[in-house]
């Protein structure tokens, strides 16, 4: 599992845990992921954007959460979204693809529609550019051009979307930006409840 010490990944971790699975998480900086040891997790030292430093905590196990990205609104440089949100979606998928493991979810957004203009739209719409922020954009290259390709290869993928997010942690994501209409909140204790279940669906 990936993104593990985020506001998303955190709540989905202790799900899995609370129903008795095995979790190995991939962080960082291990010294800040005690907590997720404290209830039983097998916290590995990794980085999402070098593909080999996943291996060993990959190998193995029969699925995976691909939650960990980059989020910050109103830079304009493009270097890290590409590099957490792109090229370390590519690294992790291509690796379970290596090692065979036969189930993952995806966790992209809702925000690769961008501004929809206040048009209803479902997940067969499709936004071509522009995007509002870099977010938007390396989120949509990761989902159309990384996962979905590997997915339409015969990868066991599934792909969730999540749209705002918020719940008791002192910590707000949001979609940001006013212009994003199809944006609406979700409690992230019950999404991040749905959201644990899709392991158990078949692929």
């Amino acid at each position: 599992m990936t993104g593990e010490t985020g506001f998303i990944g955190g709540r989905v971790v202790r799900q899995l845990r609370d129903r008795g699975h095995d979790v190995t998480a991939v962080v960082r900086a291990p010294a800040k992921a005690r907590d997720l040891e404290s209830i039983g997790v097998d916290v590995r030292e990794g980085d999402i954007t070098n593909k080999e430093s996943l291996r060993r905590a990959m190998a193995g196990t029969d699925g995976v959460f691909h939650i960990a990205g980059w989020y910050k609104i109103g830079t304009k440089d493009r270097i890290e979204g590409e590099r957490i949100n792109v090229t370390g979606t590519r690294n992790v998928l291509s690796l379970m693809k290596e090692l065979g493991i036969p189930r993952g979810v995806y966790t992209s957004t809702l925000a690769v529609f961008s501004d929809t203009a206040g048009q209803v739209v479902d997940e067969t719409y499709h936004h071509g550019g522009p995007w509002l922020t870099e977010y938007d954009r390396t989120k949509w290259v990761a989902h159309y051009e990384v996962a979905e390709p590997m997915i339409r290869d015969g990868l066991p993928l599934m792909i969730v979307m999540p749209r705002r997010v918020e719940g008791p942690r002192p910590r707000l994501l949001s979609l940001l930006g006013h212009r994003h209409r199809w944006n609406t909140r979700c409690h992230h204790p019950d999404r991040m409840d749905r959201g644990s279940r899709v392991r158990s669906l078949p692929l």
